[in-house]
């Protein structure tokens, strides 16, 4: 019976975003499958806590102190790192969120949210894509929202960020399938994370977000970052330009 590998034995993966809830999460979850991890972050102490976690279950860690929005130099450290290795597997999960009505955003809002969530996950996707194509083969996996499928009450801007992710993924699936590079996305629902610890505090936008939710509960770290190292393994070899969505099912639900 054929079972496909879903171990990461000796690859090279890099995270964006990588040291706090879900990037933290799959950055170690990369590690115990197998892979080397090269960390990027903008909290040099948190960088440090999870190149530990690296180091314990045996892989190596690099840490990049650094902002995506700042790109270049994101890019001139991971070169300065891979040098001639192969790089694998990239995830793009930085990410922000700032909860506005859409009558109340402002102009630097956008500007923040979109740099962030979506121009800093092209132009590295991209970097990542030169490489992958000369050694002939990737996977690049980018973190969207159920807030890209369905409507959401707040946060107009970071949906519109999310949704296009969801359709650059399918795009550049397209346009580098030939080149063996696959690309997916990731769709999370509620997770507990830093950007959600507040929420998740409050019963009544539980009990909200629970109704909404088949599965009736909160996700789990694991969860997700199971899901990643799906998509980064010879187990999704023939999956791309799709979204994953790991929600409990709350992109199902029939409002």
């Amino acid at each position: 019976m054929f079972l496909p590998k879903f171990d990461l034995e000796n690859q090279l993966a890099v995270v964006t975003g990588a040291t706090k809830g879900i990037g933290k999460a799959i950055s170690v979850a990369f590690a115990e499958a197998g892979a080397d991890v090269i960390l990027i972050a903008r909290s040099s102490d948190e960088l440090e806590e999870v190149s530990q976690l690296i180091r314990e279950a045996g892989r190596d860690a690099y840490a990049i102190q650094g902002d995506v929005n700042y790109y270049d130099d994101i890019i001139h450290k991971v070169e300065a790192i891979t040098g001639e290795r192969n790089l694998d597997i990239w995830v793009n999960n930085a990410g922000m969120n700032i909860r506005s009505d859409a009558l109340e955003v402002s102009e630097e809002e956008w500007e923040t949210i979109i740099s962030t969530n979506m121009k800093s996950a092209f132009f590295l996707s991209q970097f990542a894509a030169k490489k992958m194509k000369k050694q002939k083969h990737g996977n690049i996996i980018n973190m969207s929202s159920v807030g890209g499928e369905v409507a959401l009450r707040t946060g107009v801007v970071y949906a519109m960020s999310k949704s296009a992710l969801i359709q650059m993924t399918k795009n550049l699936a397209l346009e580098w399938g030939p080149y063996n590079i696959n690309v997916n996305a990731i769709g999370p629902w509620y997770f507990p994370t830093p950007m959600t610890e507040k929420l998740l505090q409050d019963e009544e936008y539980v009990n909200e977000i629970l109704s909404r939710t088949p599965l009736n509960r909160i996700g789990k770290l694991p969860e997700i970052a199971g899901a990643a190292v799906f998509l980064a393994s010879e187990a999704s070899n023939y999956i791309t330009g799709q979204t994953l969505f790991v929600d409990g099912g709350m992109t199902i639900y029939g409002f």
